[in-house]
């Protein structure tokens, strides 16, 4: 099992830790090395496919197709329709997870939730569905060890923050570590989407501290605040994703005064086709 080290960069004369998960692998890190840490221990007999779903910018979707790279599994990825461009596009997530041997399939839009609903009821033998984002329960084994190697470093750190599309890796961390202040922003819908999400896997504990941006960010789309907090970051020498991190920084500056550990979250794969969505911005 890989341990990840710990760093610490300092912002505006305020120091922060930082949890290396990021460096777990190439494509295969963050927190879905955490969350697929089930599945990369399973024997690869046991399976012959997986199947996801979701967008196509997804972390997820590229740790799923590294994994089953490495495991010799086939990969099927639902998607909504896209267009052209992005199919054509030479870099990214997507454009890599094809690389590795990712099955793309387009759903129409009307049957897309549908159909989706159907793959966890009529899955073949030896096929395993992992949901959306990996919000699935067997990624609970994998983030209880992020969890003892966060409370054997030693680091005299009672707060953790990560950013949340479905709320998992927050979710179980602060069920792991009832003795730490886990904090966590919203970064696809809102906070009440992301309670909704967080209770369809278990009970949300009193120590998950939800920040909202003061500001409603669309996921994905381009802001010119996230480029500068990109930017701010990459210069205290760590890069962080351009999805999530932004909005899970701008939250921890202008809402907490403690020391902090953040759990990088990995995804800076995205960051290259991501940039270039951000060239209108001139700073």
């Amino acid at each position: 099992m890989y341990h990840s080290p710990i760093s610490k960069i300092s912002l505006d004369g305020r120091e922060f830790l930082v949890k290396r998960d990021d460096l777990a692998d190439k494509y295969l890190s963050g927190n879905k090395f955490r969350k697929l840490h089930t599945l990369l221990h399973t024997d690869k007999t046991t399976y012959k496919r997986i199947i996801s779903y979701g967008g196509t910018q997804s972390n997820a979707m590229l740790a799923i197709a590294a994994m089953c790279a490495k495991k010799g599994w086939q990969f099927l990825y639902y998607t909504k329709p896209i267009g052209h461009r992005q199919k054509e596009n030479n870099c990214g997530n997507f454009y890599l997870a094809k690389k590795l041997g990712m099955q793309h399939l387009e759903i129409d839009e009307n049957l897309y939730r549908s159909f989706i609903a159907s793959l966890h009821i009529d899955k073949e033998n030896q096929t395993y569905v992992i949901q959306q984002g990996g919000a699935d329960r067997s990624a609970r084994d994998g983030l209880m060890e992020l969890a003892k190697e966060i409370d054997n470093a030693s680091c005299d750190v009672k707060s953790l923050a990560t950013p949340s599309a479905t709320g998992t890796t927050a979710l179980y961390l602060a069920l792991a570590l009832p003795e730490y202040k886990v904090y966590t922003t919203p970064c696809v819908g809102d906070a009440t989407y992301l309670r909704t999400q967080m209770s369809a896997l278990e009970t949300i504990p009193k120590n998950l501290i939800i920040l909202e941006s003061k500001k409603k960010y669309h996921f994905a789309k381009p802001y010119r605040e996230f480029l500068m907090m990109y930017n701010r970051l990459k210069s205290a020498g760590i890069e962080f994703d351009l999805l999530y991190a932004p909005a899970m920084w701008m939250a921890l500056e202008e809402q907490t005064d403690e020391e902090i550990l953040y759990i990088h979250s990995g995804g800076i794969s995205g960051n290259e086709s991501m940039l270039q969505r951000y060239k209108k911005f001139s700073l």
